[in-house]
């Protein structure tokens, strides 16, 4: 049997088209997926005859994030994933930077990793199917490819409350929060693409004007999470995790928050380890350029997965996604029992050598490869 093109890439005119195409595991991003994307979007990039690259998602997801399964089944293999990271949060610089106009036709599941292919683009246009969620730290992760960046950068602490509860959005919640341009009909998504390629032009007046065209203006219901504000952002600035669950308890208790009660829930299962990680990392976030955001990213992900305080992440993929008991056991087991001494070591930079190499000026700007790290 041919092995699946798990990339499909089209090129018509000025425009270039790149299709995900694992339908059957939603369109995860794999190892392969990374190194395919990159070496596109630099051809691309660097191309005369390129002028608009779009991105879309084969079946029913866009892309559901990392392959939660590689790294679970290198967890006795020190560093197995460690290319792959790389190989990603460097061209998550890269498509955050892009020098030419990126549309994203998203449809359906666009999480973690995935969202990185939809929220940095120029336009990412989302339908009233599409359900963003970063859930990384219910699993004992972070908030990771760029996100503490992007998320950081929300109004008020929709930051943290986000990272922290792996909270879903609508399509039109996404746009409403800034984290997508434009609102289209599912049914008029294929249209759109057809007319973007026919218009075969990277002029971003046009590009524009031609998806408005087909948008619907955004309208979010009177339950919708982004009407909570007032609350989240009370309860999500507090100092600690344990001091936010603390006020988010009180805040369930009164009149008219009962939508408070399953949210908590979630936020009490999820990883003490993770949630401590990750609201650190959108914290610092804020301070942080992108590329200092995506060189701390890099130092987590590795520090996480070589299970240095906790083997947490293991455990939550393991619970979600092999056994699919949903009972995970964490360790340490409670917030209270999180060192913040240990804490700290996952923060740590590297030595300069063993970062993630960011290009410092544009005139280098595809250099910093994994090919060329001490890693490789």
């Amino acid at each position: 049997m041919a092995e699946e093109e798990v990339v499909l890439t089209e090129e018509t005119g000025h425009v270039r088209l790149i299709t995900l195409n694992q339908p059957r595991k939603l369109n995860v991003i794999s190892p392969k997926v990374v190194y395919l994307l990159a070496q596109n979007l630099e051809k691309w990039e660097k191309d005369e005859e390129a002028k608009l690259v779009i991105i879309k998602g084969a079946g029913r997801a866009f892309s559901a994030g990392g392959d939660l399964k590689v790294f679970y089944d290198a967890r006795n293999s020190k560093d197995y994933c460690l290319q792959v990271v790389y190989r990603y949060y460097w061209l998550c610089y890269h498509i955050h930077t892009y020098k030419k106009p990126q549309v994203a036709l998203v449809h359906g599941i666009s999480m973690g990793g995935g969202a990185t292919l939809m929220v940095p683009m120029k336009f990412s246009v989302v339908t009233e199917k599409t359900v963003f969620a970063m859930p990384e730290a219910s699993i004992g992760f972070h908030t990771d490819c760029s996100f503490s960046y992007i998320l950081s950068r929300l109004p008020g602490r929709l930051g943290e409350y986000f990272a922290l509860t792996g909270a879903r959005l609508s399509g039109a919640e996404l746009v409403a929060a800034g984290l997508a341009t434009h609102l289209v009909p599912l049914d008029k998504l294929l249209e759109l693409e057809n007319r973007l390629v026919s218009l075969n032009s990277g002029d971003e007046i046009a590009v524009k004007a031609a998806i408005e065209e087909f948008s619907s203006d955004v309208q979010i219901s009177q339950e919708s999470v982004l009407h909570r504000r007032e609350v989240i952002d009370g309860c999500f600035s507090k100092d600690s995790v344990e001091e936010i669950l603390e006020s988010f308890e009180a805040e369930s208790r009164k009149e008219g928050n009962e939508w408070i009660v399953p949210v908590l829930k979630g936020l009490k299962r999820s990883s003490p380890t993770g949630l401590k990680i990750t609201l650190r990392s959108i914290r610092d976030g804020r301070k942080q350029t992108l590329s200092e955001c995506l060189k701390k990213e890099f130092r987590l992900t590795i520090n996480i997965l070589r299970a240095i305080i906790s083997g947490d992440v293991y455990e939550g993929i393991r619970a979600l996604t092999i056994d699919k008991d949903n009972s995970p056991k964490w360790d340490p087991l409670t917030l209270g029992e999180v060192d913040s001494k240990k804490l700290d070591l996952v923060f740590e930079p590297f030595e300069e050598a063993l970062e993630l190499n960011i290009p410092e000026n544009e005139e280098q700007r595809w250099t910093g490869k994994y090919e060329d790290s001490v890693y490789a």
